[in-house]
C-alpha cells in the first residue's frame, strides 16, 4: 500500500500581498526542482479577466526553504512570454512541466488558441532557461508537439523526464469533446506518452497508456512518472465528463499506476485509497496534476486544490514505494 500524508497548503498567492498583478490568484499545476540550497515549484497563475471576461495563464515561480518549505522568494515577472498575435500559445501557457538535465532547465507547455466551435485548442511548445530557470526561451513560434491523425484535439499537460538517456513525456491528448445538457463542450483527454533525443522531435506511440475506470468519459491528465527499485511510478488525475465544475464527486481524483518498460502500465488506483479530498478547507473538492519529488530521504507529492489550483497547492509525503 502506497501512504500519501498529507501535510497541508504550503502556496496561495492571495496569501501574499506583495504580488505582482498579474499572479492575482491561482496556483496551478505545481512543478517542483531542487537545487542546493532552495526548493523551486513552478505554477500556472492568472491577472484579472481580459476584455472578454477570459482568464489568461502565466508561469511563475516560488521558492522555499527545502527543510522548512517557508517561502523564500516569488517570482517578479512571468517565466515565459505570451505569443505573438496567431500564434499557438498567444492566450495562454498552461500548464507547464519544467525538467533540469546537465544542468539545463527546459520547460514544456500547453500554448493555448481560442476558438469558435469550442472554447479552446492546444498545442506542446518547448523551451530552454539560459538563467538557472528564471525565465524560459523558447525555441521556436510554433510547438514541438500538435494535433495529428492519431492526436486529433488538443496535446496538453506535459510531464519532462529523463531516463536511460532519452527524454520522456507523458501527456494529455484530446479523445473528443462532448456536450453538457446546455449544450457547452467539454474536452474528454486520455494520458499518452512519446520519446524523444533533443526535445524537438518526440515519437508517439498514439495508444492511451491507462484504462478508463470511469467510462468512455473519464478525462485524465498530468500523468507524473517517479522511477524507484527499476520500477516507473505514474500519479495521475482524473474526473469524470461533465459537471466537474459544480459537483465535487465529479472533479479530480489522484490515480495510480506502474510499468517495468514505459509502455505496458498497470492501473491500480486501490493503492492509494486511502488518499481523497478533506472534509473541509482547500482541497475539499478536488485534488489534482500531482507532482512527485525526493529530498533528501523523504518524496513529496506537489497537488492543486479546489477550482484547479484556485485555492492554491500543497503537498503530501509519500512512503511505500
Amino acid at each position: 500500500m502506497i501512504t500519501l500524508k498529507k501535510i497541508g497548503l504550503v502556496f496561495d498567492p492571495i496569501q501574499h500581498s506583495s504580488r505582482p498583478d498579474w499572479m492575482k490568484s491561482f496556483a496551478q499545476a505545481p512543478n517542483a526542482v531542487l537545487e542546493e540550497d532552495y526548493l523551486r515549484v513552478y505554477f500556472c497563475t492568472r491577472g484579472d479577466p481580459d476584455k472578454h471576461n477570459m482568464y489568461v495563464s502565466r508561469l511563475a515561480y516560488v521558492d522555499f526553504n527545502p527543510d522548512t518549505l517557508e517561502v523564500v522568494e516569488l517570482s517578479k515577472r512571468p517565466c515565459l512570454e505570451l505569443g505573438d498575435i496567431g500564434t499557438f500559445d498567444e492566450f495562454g501557457t498552461y500548464p507547464v512541466s519544467v525538467l533540469k538535465h546537465d544542468n539545463s532547465y527546459y520547460a514544456a507547455y500547453g500554448g493555448w488558441t481560442r476558438c469558435e466551435s469550442v472554447p479552446f485548442n492546444i498545442s506542446m511548445g518547448m523551451s530552454q532557461s539560459s538563467n538557472q530557470g528564471r525565465s524560459f526561451n523558447k525555441f521556436g513560434r510554433g510547438p514541438v508537439l500538435a494535433p495529428n491523425i492519431d492526436d486529433p484535439f488538443v496535446i496538453t499537460s506535459p510531464k519532462l523526464r529523463f531516463y536511460k538517456n532519452t527524454y520522456v513525456m507523458t501527456y494529455t491528448a484530446g479523445h473528443k469533446w462532448i456536450k453538457d445538457e446546455h449544450g457547452v463542450p467539454e474536452i474528454i483527454y486520455k494520458l499518452r506518452i512519446a520519446f524523444s533525443n533533443d526535445l524537438r522531435n518526440w515519437t508517439r506511440t498514439g495508444k492511451n497508456i491507462i484504462p478508463d475506470v470511469l467510462g468512455d468519459n473519464e478525462a485524465q491528465a498530468c500523468g507524473d512518472i517517479f522511477f524507484k527499485d527499476d520500477i516507473f511510478h505514474l500519479f495521475f488525475c482524473y474526473r469524470k465528463g461533465l459537471d466537474f465544475r459544480t459537483d465535487p464527486n465529479n472533479s479530480y481524483r489522484i490515480g495510480y499506476a506502474s510499468s517495468k518498460d514505459l509502455l505496458t502500465w498497470e492501473r491500480k488506483d486501490e493503492l492509494l485509497s486511502g488518499f481523497n479530498v478533506s472534509s473541509s478547507g482547500w482541497d475539499s473538492e478536488m485534488i489534482a496534476y500531482p507532482n512527485l519529488i525526493k529530498i533528501k530521504n523523504r518524496v513529496l507529492m506537489f497537488y492543486g486544490g479546489n477550482g484547479n489550483g484556485k485555492t492554491g497547492f500543497g503537498y503530501s509525503e509519500v512512503t511505500g514505494l
